[in-house]
């Protein structure tokens, strides 16, 4: 039990409700360390980590579905070659934003720039997910 937070000091380490840490750990996008002997919800220092991720993802458009399907997945796959296909894919985009003609070339390197913010949150999401 040493050094895990319960809910209201996550919440207030990682600067939101009560209510928002219920609805994330609800929604299964985190999830409780262990429960005290009294019954609390006790986290991991790192949620907050990751509760700053997956608000900075859902800031960027992504819906909640998304990442919590992406947090299961990342939980599961091969994270080195998650990273090697995320950077082909990533690669892609710049060649095609470089290769486009000038009236779509403004809208293809803002993708571009879209897509490696949410690759670097995803990253930052992963490395700041718990261990399971």
């Amino acid at each position: 039990m040493a050094g895990l937070m319960r809910i209201g000091e996550l919440a207030a380490a990682a600067g939101v409700s009560n209510r928002t840490i219920d609805f994330y750990t609800n929604r299964g996008l985190i999830a409780p360390a262990e429960r005290s002997p009294g019954g609390y919800r006790l986290y991991d220092p790192a949620t907050v980590d990751l509760i700053a991720a997956i608000r900075q993802l859902e800031a960027s458009g992504m819906a909640l579905e998304d990442i919590g399907r992406e947090l299961h997945s990342a939980a599961t796959a091969d994270l080195p070659a998650a990273v090697a296909r995320l950077d082909r894919d990533l690669e892609t985009l710049r060649v095609l934003a470089e290769s486009a003609d000038a009236e779509a070339q403004p809208m293809a390197a803002t993708l571009t720039v879209r897509a490696h913010n949410l690759i670097t949150a995803a990253m930052d999401l992963l490395i700041a997910m718990p261990e399971v």
